[in-house]
């Protein structure tokens, strides 16, 4: 490491290199090619907004406004702030945009870097990303249950295990104010015991004290009223709907009544998927219903919700399972060259194979064959061809495979394409 930098990385932000970078390539793709097929589609907004937008929408006295958003006055003297998470932002360029007077449902998905104040730890960065997936204009439960189905799609196509599926129902606003009262009643009791920052959240959002992790909070938080007892029929109906759904389907959930999200916006459906195969659990994905969040920003009365997977935890999860989706990739090739007659040769070769989607690497350094040889095993390449004077004039080659150290003859004049398809790559997808 060079310590001679002027500047080093900010405390909590990243640098993303390789072979980590490959990695999170194959799994955004994997997260939007899914969501595709669901009918989302690709929707991407600015990094930074108006701070009035987050205000509004999380609540002024909400630990993210508070405390953790990163928020200055810009050049001309307006406060504005990085995005802390991707949902309001899609929702305010939905309305602005004029989107929600279109076909509805719409369905939209992005991939955002998003910035909260927060101490450092594993899976959490002060800088993270989000794959997001929000749909828009439907109450119905059968949207609630597909967004579900979704995130279970995911988490069974990247092959992660240990995922479990926890849902809850928190209400309409209405059914919030009983709630609320009941369990400030509960807490005022054992405000002693809880922690400084929950004792604020008692006069603030006492609903938010279920966040906590503090041992003795949760320890508290277990014999609080229920939620579910105090919802009205029409979100109890919703609910049930929700349940059936999601049984008809097959997908496997629990309730949970302490899942409340730690935003205002969300009513209704809330749910997390919770990895459970490390030391303590995980929430990877976590989302609900937010009906009322256009409504409160610009008066226009449009039914929501939508779901956050953080791409850290879910990378983290996948190395500790030791899943690789960017080894199903077409496999990686180098074109060696023996001496200077092949070298333009390599060249063409190589991209013959790369505009038919095959990774495909040529020497480039002109070094000796035993360093590019070198060269290939760190990159990690599955197949070598090496090519001389005697390949170039014959077109014919050996090429390797680097894992078994089988050799396979292939042509390298018209047919060298379908060749390497058929031979190599056929072979290896047997």
């Amino acid at each position: 490491m060079n310590m001679n930098l002027i500047s080093k990385r900010i405390r909590g932000m990243q640098d993303l290199l390789p072979p980590m970078s490959e990695i999170w390539n194959s799994v955004e793709e994997v997260l939007k090619s899914e969501a595709s097929v669901y009918g989302f589609k690709l929707i991407r907004t600015p990094v930074l907004e108006n701070t009035e937008l987050f205000q509004r929408s999380a609540g002024d006295e909400s630990d993210v406004v508070q405390k953790e958003m990163y928020t200055f006055d810009d050049k001309g003297g307006r406060s504005v702030s990085l995005r802390p998470e991707g949902t309001v932002g899609v929702v305010r360029a939905v309305l602005e945009n004029g989107l929600h007077n279109g076909a509805l449902p719409l369905k939209l998905m992005y991939v955002s870097s998003c910035y909260r104040y927060e101490k450092p730890q594993a899976g959490r960065l002060r800088e993270f990303f989000q794959f997001g997936a929000e749909v828009f204009g439907t109450e119905s439960a059968l949207a609630d249950a597909e967004l579900i189905m979704l995130g279970d799609s995911i988490f069974n196509r990247l092959g992660i295990k240990d995922v479990s599926l926890q849902i809850n129902s928190i209400g309409c606003s209405e059914c919030r104010k009983k709630y609320i009262d009941a369990i400030k009643k509960y807490f005022e009791i054992h405000k002693d015991d809880l922690c400084e920052t929950c004792r604020e959240r008692l006069a603030k959002n006492p609903m938010r004290i279920f966040d906590c992790k503090s041992s003795v909070c949760q320890g508290i938080c277990k014999d609080a009223p229920v939620i579910l007892d105090y919802i009205c029929d029409d979100c109890k109906e919703h609910f049930e709907n929700l349940k059936k759904y999601l049984s008809d389907a097959k997908i496997p959930f629990s309730v949970n009544p302490s899942i409340v999200r730690g935003l205002d916006y969300y009513s209704r459906t809330v749910f997390e998927f919770v990895y459970s195969g490390g030391e303590t659990p995980i929430t990877v994905c976590g989302g609900g219903r937010y009906d009322g969040l256009a409504e409160d920003l610009s008066g226009t009365s449009l039914p929501a919700l939508g779901f956050g997977v953080g791409i850290e935890r879910l990378l983290m999860i996948m190395e500790n399972q030791k899943l690789n989706p960017s080894e199903k990739n077409s496999p990686a090739v180098f074109i060696a060259c023996a001496d200077d007659t092949a070298r333009s040769f390599s060249l063409e070769l190589a991209q013959k194979l790369r505009q038919n989607s095959i990774n495909a690497l040529a020497d480039i350094s002109e070094k000796r064959v035993k360093h590019q040889m070198k060269y290939a095993d760190k990159i990690g390449a599955q197949y070598v061809l090496v090519i001389g004077s005697d390949e170039f004039e014959t077109r014919k080659a050996k090429i390797r495979n680097m894992h078994s150290g089988e050799n396979k003859e292939i042509s390298l004049d018209d047919d060298f394409v379908s060749d390497f398809i058929n031979i190599v790559l056929g072979n290896s997808q047997n």
